[in-house]
């Protein structure tokens, strides 16, 4: 998978990845397991279409989950340890797309 113009960095205080500095997935923090009462330690955080959230939770509920913090926003959490690659590799780049400039994407879709 090529992504144009992808940066490491942190956001929100974790490990992420950024797109012309806007982070579009980012490791969940000690502090958010502790806050949702999760046990997974690996777990990613990505963007996604609010619309399309809930089908996804449903579809993969061993893989995906969302807390109270996350409702009603556009944005699931993948155990990392769990996560087919290609289905991991799909959904970063559907966050990758609704964080990068139209320029970019312009770029990817080539």
């Amino acid at each position: 998978m090529r992504l144009p113009e992808v940066t490491e960095g942190t956001f929100y205080g974790t490990a992420a990845l950024k797109v012309r500095g806007k982070g579009f997935c980012r490791m969940w923090s000690e502090r958010e397991y502790n806050r949702d009462n999760v046990h997974d330690s690996e777990v990613l955080v990505v963007f996604c279409e609010p619309e399309a959230k809930e089908s996804l939770l449903d579809s993969y509920p061993e893989v995906l989950f969302s807390t109270p913090h996350y409702e009603g926003y556009g944005a699931m959490l993948i155990r990392l340890g769990e996560v087919d690659l290609e289905d991991l590799a799909e959904w970063l780049e559907d966050s990758y797309r609704r964080r990068a400039p139209a320029a970019l994407l312009r770029r990817l879709d080539r």
